[in-house]
């Protein structure tokens, strides 16, 4: 299965702000927008590899972190 980190906006901003910072990174599934750990996701919010999960100074959704563990190897 495929999967991508997705951006979360700290105090209700979007990513058309833009001094907008990122208050988590999420795990989405397949391009989507929905996060793993439930919360929905701004289509335009910013994506990153998959592969920067882990990636020392990014705010990672730990409970995202938890599932996205559970389906790769």
């Amino acid at each position: 299965m495929e999967h991508e980190l997705r951006a979360e906006y700290k105090d209700g901003s979007t990513p058309r702000d833009p001094d907008a910072e990122v208050k988590a990174w999420h795990v989405v599934r397949q391009e989507g927008l929905t996060a793993m750990c439930g919360r929905e996701l701004d289509p335009g919010s910013a994506t990153r590899s998959a592969d920067d999960w882990g990636t020392s100074g990014l705010p990672l959704c730990h409970s995202c972190g938890a599932l996205y563990l559970r389906e790769t190897p």
